[in-house]
């Protein structure tokens, strides 16, 4: 059974996108599907990670020194990234009925971060573009301690620091794309996570 986000939670969302422009949340993914999304990084021959590009289309390329995690998209044929991906689709459709932000489609994909990875201050999309709306960020890492490191940094358009976010199983984070930079510290363990974004159609310049 597909777990369903309550009105109040997308209420909750909605609320903080409008005042802020992110909230973080512990408990919106059920412990279920947390747990079998850790179990399939985990092993790792079930997914085919590649290492992580900064840019877009034709600008793409590998830089390490900015970018040193390893990615894998999701797959909504498969059974365990479906229940993830259904509980995104719920929240994309609550957003817009609160909201009116045309969002369109998700995209995501699987993070793992080795030891010694990072990803250094960035915006995940270009003022104006009108792609990228909404970033999303979900942890899925048991016990994480500080000096484990890899913390998520949101900053504001002034690049003072907002929140440092612990990587920690569970936490969610979402923020508006255009107006939040923010950077992955250096990690000391293995640090998984699925990053993910909420688009609009290239046609749809309206609200």
């Amino acid at each position: 059974m597909v777990s369903q986000v309550s009105e109040a939670v997308l209420d909750v969302i909605a609320d903080a996108l409008v005042d802020k422009g992110y909230i973080l949340l512990s408990d919106i993914i059920p412990d279920y599907v947390s747990l079998a999304l850790l179990e399939k990084m985990q092993v790792k021959h079930d997914i085919d990670f590649k290492s992580a590009a900064i840019g877009r289309g034709i600008d793409q390329q590998i830089n390490t020194e900015i970018r040193s995690d390893k990615i894998s998209w999701l797959d909504k044929q498969d059974h365990t990234d479906r229940e993830y991906l259904s509980i995104m689709e719920q929240l994309k459709d609550g957003i817009n009925r609160r909201l009116f932000m045309g969002l369109f489609d998700y995209e995501s994909h699987y993070a793992v971060y080795e030891p010694g990875a990072h990803y250094k201050k960035h915006v995940d999309a270009l003022k104006g573009s009108q792609n990228r709306i909404l970033t999303t960020v979900f942890f899925l890492n048991p016990l994480w301690q500080p000096e484990d490191g890899g913390q998520l940094v949101i900053y504001d358009e002034h690049d003072v620091a907002l929140e440092t976010v612990q990587p920690q199983m569970g936490t969610f984070a979402i923020f508006l794309s255009e107006r939040f930079p923010h950077e992955v510290l250096p990690t000391l363990r293995t640090r998984n996570s699925i990053a993910g974004w909420f688009r609009v159609s290239h046609a749809n310049h309206g609200f």
